[in-house]
């Protein structure tokens, strides 16, 4: 057994929901609907909230230094199989956990359940564990069984206290993602015993795999297996044909974790594994994902010009947003793969708050339609501003938070592949477009008597979404210590491709000749 602390704060975290959600699950119904309806959210907000705790003790705790694996724990679990319980979070993950983190307790609470709140309560718990132990796992076969374990939450969350479609959303989301997974199951399978066959040590450790030797065949195979699984949970262009009907038909609660924290496992996954057991293949194929990422990104918004259902324009929305984290992974810069990051966390606090308003509407007017929305500003102010700095922080205003991710993006990925982030700016206007549009269908003009009578937030609804407006803010207007703490683990990622494949990233304009290219990225050199 090995652990770099004397505490282990990372099997404790992943076990804290999972406990909480058991203990949810067994609190008694003879207590009566309304008592046991408080003691069941209490155990929720208790579980989620000592989970949160936790994650900033580890993100207060965590120390960047040279971008490696801190606050590891790891001992073996079935040691004839090679898998282990080997636990570690660095850069890239560690806001990714301090953001589901703060999700899970706002997405218990931002809806209404009007039935079941027990099992509500603890699937929500059983899925947060499943997505902490996705992002602090570095054994391929634990990364497999949490990935999957998500997958059950969601469908009978989906389908217990979704709306109208969510039988035919839930099954349709249930069998994309189960069926991309295979593949990934056939790749980890495929790695290890490659692995074997070399050193003669069957494992599924990442941090041992990531040394093993693969000819570009086998990479190119392998990288599709494993992309196949990641692409379909993110979603990227075009593998996302089931998220929209999902988004919409999902619960107030299991749309902000579908959108802000389940999709961002496809995303990382692509970062954590691919980039480090297939270089070669990514170098090779990156045109090919950046290409997919512009087109995610433009018709994911060029969709959402034309959708008068307002939450399936944020879900269209949210499919270009992750179309710019695609574009700065696959730049292969330190720039835009850091940009790439921290969208993940910026997109997810900001889809979140717009999910939740928009829960909020449909709670207070029982439809999505815009063009029956008309004159929400003047009966609801508060709302309409949550609403509007969540909207202007998806457009990438500058001060808001959305603005930073963007910018490192589009400028990491113009150092690399110059005409992508050229025609990836037409996301950042379109993107203007469709939310300022909805915004002035939804919020102004005169209301109807319907919409007259809505009441505003109330102060239990404001302390749901201050937390976020303020992380909003607070990123927008100096990112530097989250930045400081993502940098080193991209950095030492990137050197890994480029050591692995012979490439170089292009340096930042100075001055001097342009660079010249070696087998698809820039060797060193400036660009002018």
């Amino acid at each position: 057994m090995t652990h770099d602390t004397a505490f282990p704060f990372l099997t404790v975290l992943v076990l804290l929901p999972a406990g909480a959600a058991v203990i949810a699950a067994l609190v008694p119904s003879s207590l009566g609907e309304r008592a046991q309806r408080r003691a069941v959210f209490g155990v929720g907000l208790a579980g989620s909230l000592a989970t949160l705790a936790l994650a900033i003790t580890i993100a207060v705790r965590y120390h960047a230094g040279n971008g490696g694996y801190r606050l590891v724990s790891q001992h073996v679990w079935a040691q004839s199989l090679g898998i282990s319980w080997h636990l570690g979070v660095d850069g890239i993950s560690v806001f990714l956990l301090l953001m589901a983190a703060v999700l899970f307790p706002l997405a218990i609470v931002a809806g209404k359940v009007p039935s079941r709140p027990r099992s509500f309560v603890a699937w929500m718990l059983l899925l947060e564990a499943g997505c902490l132990g996705s992002f602090v796992s570095l054994d391929l076969i634990m990364f497999f069984l949490f990935f999957e374990l998500t997958l059950v939450p969601v469908y009978f969350v989906m389908t217990g206290w979704g709306f109208a479609g969510r039988a035919n959303a839930a099954i349709k989301f249930f069998v994309y993602t189960f069926l991309g997974s295979a593949f990934l199951l056939v790749g980890i399978v495929a790695v290890a015993f490659i692995h074997q066959r070399q050193t003669g040590h069957l494992t599924f450790d990442l941090v041992a795999l990531a040394t093993t030797h693969l000819g570009l065949a086998s990479q190119v195979l392998l990288f599709l297996a494993f992309t196949a699984a990641f692409a379909v949970k993110a979603p990227i262009f075009p593998f996302h044909t089931w998220s929209p009907g999902a988004y919409a038909e999902s619960p107030t609660g299991g749309a902000v974790i579908l959108a802000a924290v389940m999709l961002k496992m496809g995303t990382y996954g692509i970062i954590r594994f691919d980039l480090n057991l297939f270089p070669r293949a990514v170098v090779d194929l990156a045109p090919l994902l950046l290409t997919l990422g512009v087109i995610g990104i433009l018709y994911g918004a060029l969709v959402a010009c034309v959708t008068r259902d307002l939450k399936r324009l944020v879900a269209y929305s949210s499919l270009s947003h992750l179309g710019f984290v695609v574009l700065g992974t696959f730049a292969l810069t330190t720039q835009g793969v850091t940009g790439g990051v921290l969208q993940m966390v910026n997109h997810g606090l900001i889809i979140a708050v717009l999910f939740i308003v928009i829960g909020w509407i449909y709670e207070r007017r029982k439809t999505w339609q815009v063009n029956e929305l008309r004159g929400l500003q003047r009966a609801a102010p508060v709302l309409a501003g949550v609403f509007t700095v969540a909207m202007l922080a998806a457009i990438g205003l500058p001060g808001l938070n959305g603005f930073v991710g963007e910018f490192l993006v589009l400028a990491g990925t113009f150092l690399s592949h110059r005409w992508w982030a050229v025609v990836a700016t037409g996301g950042v206007v379109l993107a203007a477009l469709y939310l300022l549009w909805a915004y002035q269908q939804a919020f102004h003009h005169e209301p109807d008597e319907d919409t007259a009578s809505v009441r505003d937030l109330s102060w239990r609804e404001i302390a749901v979404v201050a937390p976020l407006i303020a992380l909003i803010l607070v990123l927008g207007v100096y990112p530097k210590p989250v930045l400081d703490r993502i940098t080193p683990s991209v950095t030492r990622l990137v050197q890994h491709v480029e050591t692995s494949t012979g490439t170089h990233q292009p340096a930042v304009a100075t001055d001097g000749p342009p660079p010249t290219r070696v087998s698809g990225t820039a060797s060193p050199g400036r660009v002018p």
